[in-house]
């Protein structure tokens, strides 16, 4: 039970930053990647915040034999960059590009209550299934 309300504590945190940072604000990023007309530099500040604070979290774990709730470190095992890697990638940046939100800005913007976000979290969804059904058809 520990591990859940560890996890489910670093997912409020996490939430919580999105929201007060106005990150769920599909307009703020827009804004962000908007270089050529009014530029909003904010998320640049909010992505420099995350890195500082996720560089000193991983100095630490690396001082750690094992995590404080889990048996071993869950890291990728995969390091090679694909093209199935790079297809992602460039799927995850138009649709941000498009719309202005991704997975954990969409799921914390649930709280605004707007329909937009519903819509973009159940496509986010149904994409996500067609990717899972994709790749078990493709590997067998």
């Amino acid at each position: 039970m520990t591990r859940e309300l560890a996890a489910l504590a670093c997912g409020l945190v996490f939430g919580a930053g999105l929201l007060v940072s106005g990150m769920t604000n599909p307009a703020k990023v827009l804004g962000f990647l908007d270089v050529a007309g009014t530029w909003d530099p904010t998320l640049a500040f909010v992505m420099g915040g995350a890195l500082s604070v996720n560089a000193a979290a991983w100095a630490l774990t690396r001082r750690r034999d094992r995590p404080l709730y889990g048996e071993r470190f869950a890291l990728p095992e995969e390091r090679a960059i694909d093209r199935r890697l790079l297809a992602g990638a460039a799927l995850f940046g138009i649709g941000w590009g498009l719309v202005g939100l991704c997975p954990g800005p969409a799921l914390a913007g649930l709280l605004r209550g707007k329909l937009p976000v519903y819509l973009f979290v159940a496509a986010m969804l149904a994409g996500m299934l067609g990717a899972q059904l994709y790749t078990r058809r493709t590997r067998r």
